[in-house]
């Protein structure tokens, strides 16, 4: 029973640290992963997930940024 509880406790700590665009977004691509230089053009954000991930798990919001799976 105590390992089952532990694995459950793992897998509830994994999915709430890895949210909606991390989950559901797809493979990141190249230009996901790459900042913009000064005077290009700014990332657009994936407005379903931030708005997804600010009402199910603010944390995960961070998380998404972080990955750069929020991005378009």
């Amino acid at each position: 029973m105590k390992r089952f509880l532990k694995l459950t406790v793992i897998c509830l700590l994994a999915f709430s640290l890895s949210n909606c665009a991390t989950i559901l977004g797809g493979p990141v691509s190249s230009s996901q992963k790459t900042k913009p230089l000064p005077g290009q053009e700014q990332r657009q954000i994936k407005v379903g997930w931030f708005i997804a991930d600010a009402v199910l798990f603010l944390p995960g919001l961070a998380i998404d940024f972080l990955t750069g799976e929020i991005y378009k």
